[in-house]
């Protein structure tokens, strides 16, 4: 679940997301019935971003890629001589993002990760998530390292491949816990939803609308 808000109400600064979240706010609108309380045109943030866009964050200059695949909205934010990826890439022993999500798509995770490594191969890489098995938790990589050790996309992996290895394992894959409830509030740039008639704020379980 986002600590965006908690973040911001702290330090001020500005909530943002890419602007494809319209399209993941659709998706579970309608899974999660939210009714007309809920618009689905990304209104909650505070900026949605395109592929291309720059910010400044004191005297640094940013600017966002549009990497989607795990999801329509994922973006990678290029800082200097670093990139947050997000959920595209993780550490070389682990791989890469699922790609099975409503709006996910293997073929484009990929040319989205092609992105990513067309960076310099000094170019730091944060995670968003790590899976060891037999190390330390770690969060940053490089686009070197990837590109030699990946052990999903390394260098000399077609498309083909790799599209066919992702929809293996991912048909492998359970639900990730929590994510119903983190759906709600993510969706919503990190708040509750609103109360109901009766002054209960509830996070819904839809028992039927996944396998």
């Amino acid at each position: 679940m986002s600590a965006a808000p908690y973040i911001k109400q702290k330090l001020g600064g500005n909530v943002g997301i890419g602007k494809n979240v319209t399209v993941v706010q659709k998706v579970f609108a309608g899974i999660f019935n939210t009714g007309d309380e809920f618009k689905c045109d990304g209104s909650q943030f505070d900026k949605l971003f395109s592929g291309g866009d720059s910010y400044q964050i004191g005297s640094m200059t940013a600017y966002v890629m549009h990497t989607p695949g795990h999801t329509p909205a994922c973006m990678t934010h290029v800082i200097g001589d670093a990139a947050f990826v997000g959920d595209t890439l993780f550490m070389p022993d682990v791989g890469t993002a699922r790609a099975d999500f409503p709006g996910g798509d293997a073929s484009i995770l990929f040319q989205s990760i092609a992105k990513v490594l067309s960076l310099p191969d000094e170019t730091r890489l944060y995670m968003c998530h790590d899976y060891p098995e037999n190390r330390e938790v770690a969060f940053e990589t490089t686009v070197g390292d990837e590109k030699s050790a990946n052990i999903h996309v390394h260098t000399g992996v077609t498309e083909s491949q790799f599209v066919q290895m992702r929809q293996r394992r991912d048909a492998t894959l359970a639900m990730p816990h929590l994510i119903l409830p983190s759906l709600q509030i993510n969706m919503r740039a990190g708040h509750y939803p609103p109360q109901e008639n009766n002054g209960m704020v509830y996070l819904k379980i839809p028992v039927n609308a996944f396998k």
